[in-house]
């Protein structure tokens, strides 16, 4: 089972997702929250597999709680919920360390498929949404020129798994594509996150996008 724990300031929204999730044989919703003080102390309390936290709540907001809660040891996997796909607060819990970010507006029958994608490890990103949020980010030249010089010191198959990441790419995905076995695109992975300084796949694919891989 994968133990889910909703987080939004509007009960009706929790409500209703814990309705959508918990009519997957396969995932359970442990409990709710209602601002990120409340996560903070749900995460730790219930342990669950995922959470899904809004971001723009009285008090404690999602940001400052997923930067909580990616902090502790063995944390769950966080996934940013959101109205907007332009919303700056993305891309900031994102770096945090969410692993990726989902509409309200998505779809029940994908919301519980995206769900099992975050929750297996799988960076849960829209590109299209990523490359807008990425480009109002107005990040300054000489960040990106960074980036770009560590972009220059990868590999040319380092660069091709870069760029599937920064679509949102599994590693079985990449897999396929690549003509390569999903142990060998694991150790890609690994690797590309020791050269960028990146602590995990999602910051890699953002950086994709930043740099201009993508």
């Amino acid at each position: 089972m994968i133990r889910v724990l909703v987080v939004d300031d509007e009960r009706l929204v929790c409500a209703h997702l814990r309705t959508i999730l918990g009519s997957a044989p396969d995932i359970e919703v442990v409990g709710e929250a209602y601002d990120g003080a409340e996560a903070v102390e749900a995460a730790v309390r219930l342990r669950p597999d995922l959470v899904l936290m809004d971001l723009r709540m009285p008090g404690v907001d999602g940001l400052a709680a997923i930067e909580r809660i990616a902090a502790r040891p063995a944390p769950p996997k966080l996934v940013a919920l959101t109205t907007f796909d332009l919303d700056a607060y993305v891309l900031r819990a994102l770096r945090a360390g969410a692993v990726g970010f989902l509409l309200k507006s998505t779809a029940p029958e994908d919301l519980v498929d995206l769900v099992r994608v975050a929750a297996a490890g799988h960076t849960v990103l829209s590109p299209i949404a990523t490359q807008r949020l990425v480009g109002a980010s107005a990040a300054p030249q000489e960040h990106r020129q960074r980036l770009r010089a560590l972009v220059a010191g990868l590999t040319q198959r380092e660069v091709e798994v870069l760029g599937h990441l920064g679509a949102g790419r599994s590693n079985l995905q990449i897999a396929r594509r690549l003509h390569l076995s999903e142990a060998t695109v694991k150790g890609y992975v690994s690797r590309l996150l020791v050269k960028l300084d990146c602590e995990n796949r999602t910051q890699a694919g953002l950086l994709a996008h930043e740099s201009g891989v993508v």
